[in-house]
């Protein structure tokens, strides 16, 4: 039983100055500091520092945005843009919070039924 919640609890990292290409899938959290390019599929939170630059569709819980991101976001619970954060495309999610100062351009639905629909259509491989 320690074990898997050890296991929930871990975090992955692309750090600063690291540039990953292709999609990503984890069943826990994931910190992007560096640039990712490519889909994500995370089943915990999803931290985009300051440094930390998306190039593709994220589909996670929540997300916390300090930095940047160019695709589309289908969050089940929450979305919060920090300040510094610049994102272009649409959002889908349950709740927002958008920081005066960070730049959103793009769509955004808000639906309190959505973990039941990504539930009922998983994104694509």
């Amino acid at each position: 039983m320690a074990r898997e919640m050890e296991t929930s609890n871990a975090v992955n990292l692309i750090s600063t100055g690291t540039r990953f290409t292709g999609d990503v899938f984890s069943s826990s959290g994931f910190r992007i500091d560096g640039t990712l390019v490519g889909k994500m599929n995370i089943k915990g939170k999803v931290v985009v520092g300051s440094s930390g630059r998306i190039e593709g569709d994220v589909f996670c819980q929540t997300i916390e945005i300090s930095g940047t991101i160019l695709g589309n976001i289908q969050v089940a619970e929450m979305a919060s843009l920090k300040s510094s954060s610049r994102v272009k495309g649409e959002i889908i999610t349950r709740k927002l919070a958008i920081e005066p100062g960070a730049i959103f351009t793009g769509t955004c639905k808000m639906d309190e039924d959505l973990d039941a629909k990504q539930k009922e259509t998983p994104p694509k491989k």
